[in-house]
């Protein structure tokens, strides 16, 4: 898993490697008085040799001297538990029976180093992380290597879904000091949690141009002991100048930038990085982008009669069908993978994370608007099923990933993307049956491999496959339009169709019996928001009432086990108990911005789709808890993390980047504009236009690293549309003109039902509400905009032509 995929410091990646940065740095120890964080996003150009090679990047504060190799001691694990069995989170228990001393993060590791005077090692990654657990595996079930870290270092694992702010803060040294980041993330620190050297993934033992961890530790602890003064000096210097290359503030500024320039310069940007043969923007590896194709569409919207319109609608919706169509796509079981290894989108990383689903459900149903394709639907219901059958709790939650390693067969060790990938044998015997009508012999375990591209040797090349965990086996990819495929065997187009879709069903099941890969049942307050948005707008969008009963099950567990309602606080995380119930930590993990940002924008979606004013007074109340918690009164914008929850960390943040997931004020800018929308509060105009001032530097400077901000900006600059419908919530005509407002691209609107009841939450909140009638006792709708409405219509098609002239 990827934090921040594709455009920015973009994760590199060699087979399966959670590798964030703009390069890969090299292999060994060097001296940085300084970090030079980079101004600007990369536009990776393929992981070079050193990726393929797993060398660890390594970033330190102080001189190291040269160490020696060891020999390769025992690493048989010892069943016997450390503390993290007491743990709740998946990737902390994987870690509970290493014979290393772990802690979790906490006062009782910092006290202990303080009182035994010795250096941190701290070690962050995430249950579903490949190259985590190589390391597990190589270095932290090893003997000596524990006996190292126990005796000689206190040793805290961080579960970096449970604690982002903890792997934002360490994460921004190690990609300021090396120009590489990922996980697993090793950094070592000093009594008082400041860094001084930092690293990804690194081998047990030295290699030819890598240095093994075992080295690592040896020469740290010699280091300690004999220049510990220089080592302190040079990590405060080091996290001085990271204190102030990382502010984010208003400064003398009144106001943000131009919308329309920061929109043409972002496009610019995306365009000159576009793949014009395979769509995305990157040659390899290559990311979903949902906050990037969401930008293309908006931008497309407000310049579609111009030349750079159409071009952002065609590398939106081109990026979007080629995904579809390649590997990264699971079209078997459906879903995507984390990411694509080659720039065909042919070879995933095969772990599924719930943020992707989530997002994309949305921008395949945005496409499925703007194109009327229902290629596109049929993509983002695939995916809702997807999460529906493998990441759902039975009380309504979301489930956090699925593993890329599973088991071959019962009892083997764990391969890379074993539950997913085909042999041309397993085809065959599945599928044996003739293909009646065609113009030759053709069984459709043929055609299915014809059409999906699977060969005898295998469609991986070894490149991909530095292992050999993946000889002779192949990923379903779409080589070939139905037509094309009907074509090449004088068959009927929908015949082909049926064949393959009862090929796939066939293939679904025989899956069934393989070993599935490791479940990370934890549920994350964000990500479930982001889910509950995934269904509500594609819900919305196909008018499929089934969908939004899964949103509105989503909100209903969040509210139930997710929120305090004595602090009016939620939680970040929840975990999946004995017999399917869900439990907690103690004590509770509280949420960070990115909780309440992306819950809040759940529950906006989920009002709009539903009209459940109840959703959208949580949302309000949640957005409250936001302000006061977060808010920057000084300098403007949202901190990651509470001040109290983060007390000991050497930097607050502001997260600055829209990655894999947007960024917490990116969303936030929108929730705000939203919010005023709703209920016409200026202070959540003003808080939205500080937010965008305090981003403005970074925005200017490179605004392809905040899309989904750019994209808060044009709404805030051209002012959002009001659309009221007054009406029966469950009458037909209300329906048909709530449905008519959905099946229109409008990213920068409100959605409002007036049901005509002058003390409802929304009538109290919008006094001119109670001024808009029903025309002739039907469902009438009015656009308002500026503070001025259209006359009242109550044909949904003159509705749809004012929407979109």
């Amino acid at each position: 898993m990827v934090q921040k995929g594709g455009l920015g410091w973009e994760q590199r990646s060699y087979r399966g490697a959670e590798w964030n940065g703009a390069g890969a740095g090299g292999p060994g120890i060097r001296w940085v008085e300084a970090p030079s964080l980079p101004d600007a996003p990369v536009l990776a150009r393929g992981s070079s040799s050193r990726d393929k090679d797993r060398s660890a990047t390594v970033s330190s504060s102080v001189p190291m001297p040269a160490g020696g190799k060891g020999s390769h001691p025992s690493s048989t694990p010892q069943r016997v538990p450390n503390r993290l069995i007491h743990e709740k989170s998946p990737y902390l228990l994987q870690h509970a029976y290493n014979p290393v001393d772990w802690y979790p993060w906490g006062q009782e590791a910092f006290d202990k180093a303080r009182k035994e005077n010795k250096p941190i090692f701290l070690s962050v990654g995430y249950s579903t992380c490949h190259w985590c657990h190589m390391m597990e595996e190589e270095s932290f079930q090893n003997e000596e290597i524990g006996r190292l870290l126990s005796e000689d270092f206190v040793s805290v694992k961080v579960d970096r879904e449970e604690r982002p702010d903890v792997d934002k803060v360490y994460m921004t040294f190690v990609q300021a000091t090396s120009s590489g980041g990922g996980w697993p993330m090793n950094v070592w620190l000093t009594p008082n949690l400041q860094p001084f050297v930092g690293g990804t993934y690194f081998p047990p033992e030295d290699g030819l141009t890598r240095v093994g961890f075992r080295t690592v530790l040896l020469r740290i602890r010699e280091q300690w002991k004999q220049n510990k003064n220089t080592l302190l000096e040079n990590s405060q210097r080091v996290t001085t100048a990271l204190l102030a290359r990382s502010e984010i503030s208003m400064g003398d500024r009144q106001l943000p930038p131009s919308a329309a320039t920061m929109n043409n310069r972002c496009f610019q940007q995306l365009d000159e990085g576009y793949d014009e043969e395979y769509g995305g923007f990157a040659e390899a590896p290559k990311f979903p982008t949902p906050v990037i194709l969401s930008f293309l569409f908006s931008y497309w919207l407000s310049h579609r009669l111009t030349q750079d319109g159409s071009r952002a609608q065609q590398m939106a919706l081109h990026t979007l069908k080629m995904m579809a169509n390649g590997g990264i796509r699971d079209h078997v079981g459906q879903g995507f993978h984390r990411y694509s290894t080659d720039c065909q989108w042919h070879v995933p990383h095969f772990e599924k994370m719930l943020y992707d689903q989530a997002q994309l459900a949305v921008a395949y149903s945005q496409a499925f608007q703007i194109s009327g394709d229902e290629f596109y639907s049929d993509v983002a219901k695939g995916i809702l099923q997807y999460v529906a059958r493998s990441l759902s709790h039975r009380s309504g939650g979301f489930y956090s990933a699925e593993d890329a390693d599973s088991p071959p067969e019962r009892g083997m060790r764990p391969k890379e993307g074993a539950y997913y990938v085909w042999t041309v044998k397993e085809v065959q015997q599945l599928l044996p049956e003739p293909v009646l009508g065609a113009t030759e012999p053709l069984t459709s375990g043929q055609l299915l491999m014809k059409h999906y591209g699977l060969t005898e040797a295998g469609n991986i090349s070894p490149s991909q496959d530095p292992k050999g965990e993946l000889q002779g086996q192949n990923v379903l990819t779409v080589r070939y339009s139905l037509e094309l495929t009907a074509a090449r065997f004088g068959l009927d187009v929908e015949a082909v169709r049926t064949l393959l879709n009862t090929g796939l069903e066939k293939l679904f099941q025989a899956r069934k019996h393989r070993p599935k890969p490791h479940l990370d049942s934890k549920m994350l307050a964000a990500w479930n928001g982001l889910m509950v948005s995934g269904y509500a707008v594609t819900g919305a969008v196909l008018g499929q009432d089934r969908l939004i009963s899964y949103a509105t099950n989503g909100a209903k567990f969040l509210k139930r086990h997710m929120f305090d309602v004595a602090s009016g606080r939620l939680m970040r995380t929840c975990y999946t108990g004995s017999g399917g119930t869900v439990e907690h930590s103690s004590p509770p993990c509280w949420g960070f911005l990115e909780d309440y940002a992306f819950v809040v924008r759940g529950l906006l979606d989920l009002y709009e789709a539903s009209q459940e004013s109840a959703w959208l007074e949580w949302a309000l109340r949640l957005q409250d808890t936001q302000d006061r918690l977060f808010w920057d009164s000084q300098g403007g914008g949202y901190f990651c993390s509470e001040a109290e929850l983060g007390a000991g960390l050497p930097l607050r943040l502001k997260d600055d980047q829209d990655g894999a997931e947007p960024s917490a004020n990116s969303v936030s800018a929108h929730n705000l504009l939203r919010l005023h929308g709703f209920t016409g509060h200026k202070d959540w105009m003003d808080k939205c236009v500080c937010l965008l001032t305090a981003f403005s530097e970074r925005m200017r400077r490179v605004p392809v690293a905040l899309p989904e901000m750019v994209r808060a900006l044009s709404a805030q600059q051209q002012t959002l549309k009001q659309i009221v419908i007054c009406g029966d919530r469950q009458a037909k005509d209300t329906k048909a003109l709530v449905q008519c407002v959905h099946s229109v691209y409008i990213p920068n609107k409100v959605l409002i039902l007036a049901d005509g009841d002058p003390s409802s939450f929304l009538s109290r909140q919008l006094p001119f509400l109670s001024t808009l009638r029903r025309l002739e006792d039907q469902a009438t709708a009015y656009v308002c905009e500026n503070q001025a409405c259209s006359m009242p219509i109550t044909d949904p098609c003159e509705l749809r032509k004012l929407l979109h002239p």
